[in-house]
């Protein structure tokens, strides 16, 4: 009998088709039971799923507890961590899982000692950048289920990542509970199921002892299974023992093959909002909130002289880093396999989504303090604009400013080019009080209707208060009181109080600003504002001090030395923008024609097709009799704003599609629905932004937003998890379900000279003609409304991927809206430079009001810069004393890093921040060649 070592473990979802409070009751049991079984018996091991979320949810509720759990980790019979929790890889950052590994491990350590294998069990699929990100935290193995292609014949194979990283990965064949029933019959049949145990796995395993995987879902393994005779051990131990030595097939980048075992793509679209909440939070926590903190709240722009201010700002690091670490961890555990897909129940959708949303809102509180320090550094006749990206950026932002204040100048006094979108209304309030003293009762200090109180008059029965988001002028609630207490006194009500605005003009403006820098603006007088454009941007998109999140018309890059070109309507047809970079025009069809002043060229961009979908939060499935729609009934084009910095035009479509999807068929009721996509040029952008918005009437349907290619391409290239992943037209199948070439994109995807900048993780499809080889669309999923967490009938998928469950919220009804870029490139994806665009699109200025009542103060400006063919910043943040800087290079080719600051000391870490070795720091300068896509960690001092 060939020896068999037994793992004894559970696989825990944290939260699924019940929500996790719910779930975390079964928990408390299983792992008490667990626990009272290793006290009793020293033989026996468990390994806890590879994630630490799970003991810490128990000893939130078990604490007293702690003492076992440690002494059995130290012991090396329980095994905890390496992750915090099991993510989708392909649904969060490719930041996110490398903090999601920094706690788990740090977590578990702290418990007695980390499970050092990277085990992922039960993920939809793996990233390509997961074996570097194993072996840059120090895990030297990994182990895994699903996406392992059929070429793979043993158990064992060496996983390429996309920078080069090999390491030996442990292939579970037959799943994480592939002995789950060696122990469940009676005793006199143990022989008979080891020998056909054995029978499976030894030609996986030909030689050493057999794995075998002992536990399922939600459930503690057998209490008495020592009295079996075999020998048990954690995963770490195991491998230990019998270590993975590969194979003869090398698999290389993402694993995503349907040959072995379901990956279940489906979860990319589903419950999109869910995505959208998420890649909103990962970017105001790791690109706004965690470097803002790092480089505006930092010691060296505090003011010697002013003690107090050194407290306070001390005081402020100290709570934007605790604020950073709750975000940090509220984001990892919501990105877990079950959570971030949106493929459980309802209640759990709903709880993962407001948990996401409070990580950003954390974030924004941290953005809140550096605007509040920034803003303390200018006058109330100033806007301090910061650069969040690591190079120059010429962009544009919006400021509120007074209207005999509307014109802007850079710190030389020079103007800057800005563009007025629209006057704010003036009377915010208008009603009656029969005693004026109420209207003291509405006052908060300064504040007054979210405004600073200005000035204020009495004339007959009528008290007005002026106010501003620009009051410049003392004020002293005293006196206020004193005049609303005597116009009181001297005349009884009625009286009617107004309250009126300062007149306010949102302005857009160019504005330059250095590297991870700031720049400050002055409003200043003018004889003549500037003109108005048509109806423009709803007051909230002027909001100075937020990461823009979802504004429809706010900055990004505008190309160095690029001139503002003409956009305004003027001199263009009728449903033309053109800025100089980019012509669009839109059809009579209501699509879009795109061309370059080099000539490339494409029409039919953003056809919407819907169709649909019998399927389930796991996997799409169109209906056997489906029927698409895709031509609209009417189309109509509205101009939005015109001007030389911005134009938007809008695009409605109205159609008429299925209301729901039955019996293998579309409904022949059909609901009425207008699509309205907002089209958007700036100045030096060469590519154009969509917003499209629809309320979604109906269920069991996907909508796709279609362009064809300018040329057909036989792959797209697809941004993510800090890599570009090259992909086909095809998926390979054999494990019991349809292999639909349906892939996920973060960042952008790009094919045939059509890139499509993203604003959050989307599904793509390169589409080919019928007996084509290659691609001549790329379809992006828009919408995908089902009405079931699993369905026993999915026509694409062999078996259940869960239960029944009925999930109405999944259907997603209300409105939507998605945002995206696109863009027309030459050559391939790394010379067109839409890594670069990328940055642009994503990460907007920020601008704060300042709020100092002079501007004596000033705060020096320490630019961080990095530059590179394809190197980005990834993460940005104080450690132990050292700026850390993630750095990738998003490349092809080897390339090089080249970082300049303020330091004189630097060195290469890994991810878990233990130093590596020094580099050269020579007059603030760091040379740092890279594999392509490498990930590199830098420390600066």
């Amino acid at each position: 009998m060939s020896e068999i070592v037994v793992v004894p473990h559970t696989h825990w979802d944290r939260e699924w088709y019940l929500p996790f409070q719910r779930f975390r009751m079964g928990l408390v049991r299983m792992l008490d039971e667990v626990l009272d079984t290793m006290a009793a018996d020293p033989l026996y091991r468990f390994t806890m799923d590879g994630q630490l979320a799970a003991v810490q949810d128990y000893l939130e509720i078990r604490p007293e507890r702690r003492a076992d759990v440690a002494g059995f980790v130290a012991e090396g019979r329980f095994a905890a961590g390496p992750w915090t929790i099991l993510a989708d890889e392909f649904l969060c950052s490719g930041e996110t899982l490398i903090r999601n590994l920094e706690y788990g491990l740090r977590g578990a350590r702290e418990l007695g000692g980390a499970m050092e294998v990277g085990y992922l069990p039960d993920q939809f699929g793996h990233c390509a950048q997961m074996p570097q990100i194993l072996a840059l935290a120090g895990l030297p193995v990994a182990c895994l289920w699903r996406g392992v292609p059929a070429s793979v014949e043993r158990d064992a194979f060496d996983w390429k990542g996309a920078d080069g990283t090999v390491i030996p990965a442990q292939y579970l064949p037959g799943g994480y509970g592939n002995a789950v029933a060696l122990f469940s019959g009676p005793p006199e049949g143990l022989p008979d199921r080891l020998e056909s145990f054995t029978a499976t796995m030894r030609p996986w395993h030909p030689e050493g002892p057999l794995l075998a995987m002992y536990g399922a879902d939600h459930s503690a393994p057998s209490g008495d299974i020592t009295a079996a005779g075999l020998r048990l051990a954690t995963l770490g131990e195991y491998l230990a023992l019998a270590p993975p030595a590969g194979g003869p097939a090398v698999v290389e980048g993402e694993l995503r093959s349907h040959a072995r075992a379901n990956i279940l793509p489906g979860v990319i679209s589903a419950r999109i909002p869910l995505k959208q909440v998420m890649g909103r939070a990962e970017r105001v926590v790791t690109r706004y909130a965690e470097p803002l903190a790092a480089l505006w709240l930092s010691e060296r722009h505090g003011d010697a002289q002013d003690p107090a201010g050194r407290e306070r700002r001390a005081a402020d690091r100290t709570a934007a880093r605790r604020l950073i670490e709750l975000a940090w961890r509220g984001l990892i555990a919501c990105s877990g396999h079950d959570s971030i897909t949106g493929c459980g129940a309802d209640e759990t959708a709903q709880q993962v989504e407001a948990r996401v949303a409070e990580a950003e809102q954390i974030g924004q509180a941290v953005v809140d303090m550096v605007n509040s320090s920034l803003a303390a550094t200018a006058g109330r006749d100033q806007i301090v604009v910061v650069n969040p990206s690591p190079f120059a950026r010429t962009a544009l932002v919006l400021a509120d400013l007074p209207l005999e204040r509307s014109r802007l100048t850079a710190p030389g006094g020079s103007p800057v080019p800005a563009q007025a979108l629209r006057h704010a209304p003036t009377l915010l309030d208008e009603s009656t009080m029969e005693d004026l003293s109420r209207l003291l009762g509405r006052v908060h200090e300064r504040e007054l209707f979210g405004h600073e109180i200005i000035s204020w008059s009495a004339e007959q029965d009528v008290f007005t208060v002026v106010v501003g988001r620009h009051a410049t002028t003392g004020y002293r609630y005293a006196d206020l009181k004193d005049a609303i207490l005597g116009a009181a006194a001297a005349r009884p009500g009625p009286w009617r109080v107004r309250t009126v605005a300062e007149p306010v003009v949102t302005v857009a403006a160019r504005v330059e600003v250095p590297a991870m820098g700031r720049t400050v603006l002055t409003s200043v007088p003018h004889d003549a504002p500037p003109a108005e454009a048509d109806a423009g941007l709803p007051p909230a998109e002027a909001d100075a001090g937020a990461p823009p999140a979802e504004a429809d018309a706010l900055p990004a890059e505008a190309g160095a030395g690029a001139p503002p070109a003409g956009t305004g309507a003027g001199a263009l047809p009728e449903g033309v923008l053109d800025n100089g970079l980019l012509r669009v025009t839109v059809d009579g069809d209501g699509t879009l024609s795109l061309r370059t002043p080099s000539g490339a060229h494409v029409s039919g961009v953003g056809r919407i097709v819907d169709g649909g979908d019998d399927g389930d939060t796991y996997n799409h499935a169109p209906p056997a009799g489906d029927r698409l729609v895709e031509v609209p009934d009417t189309v109509k084009v509205t101009a939005v704003c015109a001007g030389p910095l911005v134009s938007v035009l809008e695009v409605a479509r109205g159609y008429r599609w299925p209301g729901h999807a039955a019996g293998g068929a579309r409904s022949a009721e059909e609901a009425e629905v207008t699509v309205t996509t907002r089209v958007e040029l700036r100045a030096g952008e060469p590519f154009a932004r969509l917003a499209t918005t629809f309320g979604n009437p109906c269920r069991d349907h996907r909508v796709r937003w279609h362009a064809p290619l300018p040329r057909e391409a036989a792959e797209s290239f697809a941004a993510g998890q800090y890599a570009v992943v090259r992909r086909g037209t095809s998926a390979e199948g054999g494990g019991g379900e349809e292999p639909l070439p349906t892939f996920p994109a973060s960042g952008f995807v790009a094919a045939g000279g059509l890139a499509v900048l993203l604003d959050h993780v989307c599904e793509y499809e390169l589409v080919c003609p019928p007996g084509a080889g290659a691609g001549g669309e790329l379809a992006v999923t828009l919408l995908r409304a089902v009405g079931h967490l699993s369905r026993n009938d999915n026509a694409m998928r062999d078996e259940p991927a869960g239960p029944q469950i009925a999930t109405p919220g999944a259907q997603c009804p209300g409105m939507i809206t998605v945002r995206f870029a696109v863009h027309l490139y030459e050559g391939t994806w790394d010379r067109a430079g839409l890594v670069r665009l990328a940055e642009e699109y994503h990460h907007e200025l920020l601008a704060a009001p300042g709020s100092a009542a002079d501007a004596a103060r000033t705060m020096p400006v320490s630019p961080l810069e990095v530059g590179g063919d394809g190197v980005v910043l990834g993460a940005l943040r104080e450690r132990d004393g050292w700026l850390e800087a993630r750095l990738v290079a998003l490349h092809p080719a080897a390339t090089e890093a080249v970082v300049r600051g303020p330091f004189t000391r630097a060195r290469l870490a890994d991810t878990s921040g233990r130093p590596v070795r020094p580099l050269d720091a020579a007059g603030g300068v760091v040379r740092l060649p890279l594999r392509p896509f490498e990930i590199a960690t830098l420390h600066m001092a």
